[in-house]
């Protein structure tokens, strides 16, 4: 009978339950199905290198500067899909009567009755962000970094009873302070912006048209930018792209799950990385009606009625994602004679 038994066992495989139309004695062997919550997330680093004339953004420009160097992550888009499995604490099997065929609606239950082929399907594996460059800001000053200033000298003269102190004027090469340099940068802006004015309006002994101007007015937005960095530094980006399944307990005291985390020095990182700020991915299952009578037939055909769950995904208060799916292993399960 064992060898029997194994000579005429039938797999279903997922998603299309394809059986013989007819089939000798022997058993199907299926799995109820479940839902995995499947997570893609994005995020974005950014790194911010400040400028070095920031502290004097405001005095010169007017405008408020980030005084220091800082990176941070946001997460910028989640996609959600409901994955559909086999269960496998629910597994069941049906015996094939000899001398009659396989019942029909074996082929049609796709959404109830799942079994799958072993196998591994495991995704692509996601680098941490590489460590960060250090700020550049080498090419985008405007004036040499030496300066000429006038100072005053002693020599001492010997006259007819005694020495005196005569003074004498000498020019000396001095490195310019910071501040020289922002004066100077900031003075380089706005003549940028009076040109780029006078360009527009028609104001200036040369003639602009067409190309010729915009070519113009971009090449000063360029230096205006590379300028106004100076002060107001600027960011550099970088992505990373994560993928997180939850997986719903129906035993579960509570339908709240921590998704995944995110981390001030790596990230995306996984729920059970502790350095991570929580992501809670929380589920309300609705109200489903009675389950149907249990049949007193011996032979039944078992099956699974999903229950449809609002899902929100938070981050701290802010709700990242919001909709509807349906999830097998929290709904209710049932049966129905297999004659």
């Amino acid at each position: 009978m064992e060898k029997r038994m194994k000579k005429f066992l039938i797999s279903l495989l997922l998603p299309a339950l394809c059986l013989a139309a007819r089939a000798q004695e022997g058993v199907v062997s299926y799995a109820l199905p479940m839902t995995t919550l499947h997570f893609e997330v994005e995020a974005e680093l950014e790194s911010f290198f400040a400028g070095p004339y920031a502290r004097y953004a405001s005095k010169y420009l007017g405008v408020e500067a980030r005084q220091a160097d800082e990176s941070g992550y946001r997460i910028v888009s989640v996609k959600l899909t409901p994955c559909i499995e086999a269960d496998p604490v629910a597994r069941f099997s049906y015996a094939i009567p000899k001398g009659e065929s396989t019942p029909a609606f074996l082929q049609l239950s796709a959404q109830g009755l799942v079994a799958v082929s072993d196998g591994s399907f495991g995704r692509q594996n996601i680098w941490r962000f590489p460590a960060p460059a250090g700020a550049d800001f080498s090419g985008r000053g405007l004036s040499e970094n030496i300066t000429s200033e006038a100072t005053t000298l002693y020599r001492n003269v010997r006259e007819q009873s005694a020495y005196g102190r005569v003074p004498v004027q000498q020019n000396m090469v001095v490195e310019k302070s910071a501040e020289d340099k922002a004066r100077e940068t900031a003075e380089m802006i706005f003549n940028l912006r009076r040109t780029r004015v006078q360009i527009v309006t028609g104001d200036t002994d040369a003639t602009f048209s067409g190309e010729a101007m915009a070519s113009a007015v971009a090449e000063i937005d360029r230096l205006e930018k590379e300028y106004l960095s100076l002060f107001v530094g600027y960011s550099e980006f970088q992505t990373q792209t994560m993928h997180f399944d939850v997986v719903p307990d129906p035993n579960a005291a509570s339908q709240m799950y921590i998704a995944f985390r995110v981390s001030e020095t790596e990230g995306l990182v996984s729920a059970d990385n502790v350095s991570g700020i929580p992501v809670i991915v929380d589920l309300t299952p609705q109200q489903l009606p009675a389950t149907p009578a249990a049949t007193k037939s011996k032979q039944v055909i078992r099956y699974r009625i999903p229950a449809i769950c609002n899902v929100r995904l938070l981050e701290g208060s802010k709700v990242l994602l919001q909709t509807r799916v349906p999830v097998y292993q929290l709904g209710v399960n049932a049966a129905f004679p297999a004659n």
